[in-house]
């Protein structure tokens, strides 16, 4: 299978100076569009110390000039490996634009509140689902996971304040490179990505 993607020439002139601008620029694009189910959809790649990678998908749920926060569970297979190896890549793969981002850099762990206010956010049923699951550890049925939720439902009925998991919370991608990749026919696709040095952006072009 194989598919000529026509789209505007991506050039350099184009560009944000600061590479969170231009994902901010190009997210309310794909966002607006209505082309995706979940356009903050990410693939989060991490790896153990020895090298052993993994990747899954995680929703982002907020961005700023310090990174991109996303929450787990700290005692998942990703939160085990992003303890004991913070070096982390995301990848953004929108599609529907013939577009894709990718973020290279170093995780660490949001302050406390951070992962309490953004807990009291979410919806009721999530905030359980957080309890309920041990995430990434093998359980014997389904109806063994139900009964969790629902001996959690009882304990704290809707509008129940539910406190978040001390092992549940987020974590904070700062980059250290930016990948913009426009998809173009014949292969020519554009490929600028910003590389952090000394505190300060720099940007280049790679071959497709």
């Amino acid at each position: 299978m194989r598919e000529q993607y026509r789209s505007e020439a991506f050039t350099e002139d184009g560009l944000a100076a600061d590479p969170m601008r231009q994902f901010a620029h190009w997210f309310r694009q794909v966002a607006a569009g209505g082309m995706l189910h979940e356009p903050n959809a990410m693939v989060v790649s991490t790896a153990t110390p020895e090298g052993r990678p993994s990747s899954r998908t995680v929703l982002l749920k907020m961005y700023d000039e310090s990174g991109f926060v996303f929450f787990t569970n700290y005692d998942s297979r990703k939160g085990r490996e992003l303890a004991a190896n913070p070096h982390v890549s995301l990848l953004f793969p929108w599609h529907p634009l013939a577009r894709q981002v990718i973020v290279t850099g170093t995780a660490s762990r949001v302050p406390r509140e951070e992962t309490v206010a953004y807990f009291r956010t979410r919806p009721h049923g999530s905030q359980l689902g957080a309890w309920a699951s041990e995430q990434s550890t093998v359980i014997g049925s389904r109806e063994e996971l139900i009964r969790r939720y629902e001996d959690l439902e009882a304990r704290y009925p809707e509008g129940e304040k539910v406190p978040a998991p001390p092992h549940w919370g987020g974590f904070r991608v700062v980059p250290d490179t930016i990948e913009f990749w426009q998809g173009h026919e014949n292969r020519l696709h554009d490929r600028l990505r910003y590389v952090r040095e000394s505190g300060k952006w720099r940007v280049e072009r790679l071959c497709p």
